[in-house]
């Protein structure tokens, strides 16, 4: 017993054993309490489900709703038009009627003066002027002596306005592309192209150095000279470097055949001048129809004179301070009206004389610049020559040389080439058409 009890002593063993080993986790039992059963029946069926993911849902009822609206504004539109359909129509059938009075084809003519509601006088393109009924289409205000209007082919009854009167000579006139030319391709000519700018360019771009300095700017400027020197090319330069809006005018175009319309093209080429400023008014050949008054029994001569005065009421009807610059070009300045070129109209005067030495280089090193030269081609011999040679002569021989080169098949332009070119300018130049050719 003794051993017994000294081997295990109360079972104290088992004991620590069953200490020592850990109680493994389990899972709470679950309760009752707190939780309502689903309930089966009307009231769960009526209960609206979780709905995964939310923002495409959302996204999906916007995009729905947007196209519901749609559908509402198209139903909308079809009940419109078939309520509007019948005003519609009975607008096309008045448009009809209306066309039917009016008449194919019309004439263009003048409103001179306004009688009453129902009347006009007005000047047809035949040149008479007319007692008309005016129809009650007609847009009454809208209506001002001078517009142009449209005229029943038949009875002369005015049946429309014209929107647009300027003239379309005016609008041909105006260049929509700029000439491609520009100082650079002016061979010479520094003082006159700094004269022209200060006559032309400066008063446009700053007005305020004439306003310090006390002095009003030129109205405009001629430029006078012999054929060939330049002058309407130095007029494309300007209208090259210039932003403002250039219209080309050439003196014979000025002159019309009916009384009264040359002065009346001088009148919109001026209105649309000042519409449309800054702007440049080029005028070639002046001495069309400028030249001096005399007494002539002509009607065509007198209709010339008009036009000219016109044109010297234009010119002294501008503000000094205008935006509306002239130039004028012509060969004949002796036989201009000394009131078209007195100071005050015309205040600048640039001569365009023949080119000297120093200019025939320039303009030759211009014309050659893109042509392929043999080595034995010396441009000094033909700019130190005698020859009268103009700007316009030395282009020729230019052209002429190189035309020579490639009938012969050749790439280069060799010096005989160019011999025989000034020959040839020279020949036409001086009238040498032989005696008796054509007879």
């Amino acid at each position: 017993m003794g051993n017994a009890q000294s081997g295990f002593p109360g079972g104290q063993p088992d004991d620590k054993k069953k200490k020592a080993e850990k109680k493994k986790w389990e899972p709470p039992v679950p309760t009752t309490i707190g939780r309502k059963k689903n309930k089966k029946g009307p009231d769960g069926v009526a209960k609206l489900p979780k709905v995964h993911p939310t923002i495409r849902c959302n996204l999906k009822l916007l995009k729905l709703s947007r196209i519901h609206d749609y559908l509402l504004m198209e139903e909308e539109f079809v009940q419109n038009q078939q309520q509007l359909k019948p005003q519609e129509e009975k607008a096309q059938e008045e448009r009809a009627r209306v066309d039917e009075l009016r008449g194919m084809p019309m004439h263009v003519g003048t409103l001179e003066e306004v009688i009453d509601e129902h009347h006009a006088i007005v000047l047809t393109s035949s040149g008479h002027d007319s007692y008309v009924t005016m129809m009650s289409f007609v847009d009454k205000d809208q209506l001002e002596p001078g517009c142009s209007i449209l005229l029943h082919h038949k009875t002369s009854a005015v049946v429309g306005v014209l929107q647009d009167d300027a003239d379309p000579m005016v609008s041909v006139m105006k260049l929509e592309k700029a000439p491609t030319e520009s100082y650079a391709d002016v061979g010479g000519l520094t003082q006159q192209i700094m004269e022209i700018k200060e006559a032309v360019e400066l008063p446009l771009t700053h007005p305020e150095l004439y306003e310090e300095m006390g002095i009003k700017p030129p109205k405009g400027v001629i430029l006078y000279g012999v054929p060939g020197t330049g002058k309407t090319l130095l007029a494309k330069a300007v209208a090259n470097q210039t932003s403002a809006t250039f219209l080309r005018v050439v003196g014979s175009e000025l002159i019309q055949k009916y009384l009264g319309d040359g002065p009346k093209l001088v009148r919109e080429l001026f209105r649309v001048a000042e519409e449309n400023a800054p702007s440049i008014v080029f005028i070639d050949e002046i001495d069309a129809i400028g030249t001096k008054r005399y007494d002539s029994h002509s009607g065509g001569e007198k209709e010339i004179q008009r036009t000219m005065l016109e044109l010297l009421n234009q010119l002294d009807g501008f503000d000094s301070r205008g935006d509306v610059k002239v130039i004028m070009a012509t060969n004949k300045i002796d036989s201009l009206d000394p009131a078209l070129i007195r100071p005050g109209r015309i205040d600048r005067k640039i001569e365009f004389p023949l080119p000297d030495v120093k200019t025939k280089r320039h303009i030759f090193g211009i014309h050659t610049s893109r042509m392929t030269l043999s080595a034995d081609v010396d441009l000094e011999e033909f700019v130190m020559s005698k020859d009268d040679l103009s700007g316009a002569d030395i282009k020729a021989i230019c052209t002429e040389a190189g035309l020579l080169a490639l009938r012969e098949r050749r790439m280069r332009v060799c010096n005989e080439d160019f011999k025989k070119a000034r020959e040839k300018v020279l020949y036409k130049k001086s009238e040498g058409t032989p005696e008796g050719l054509y007879l």
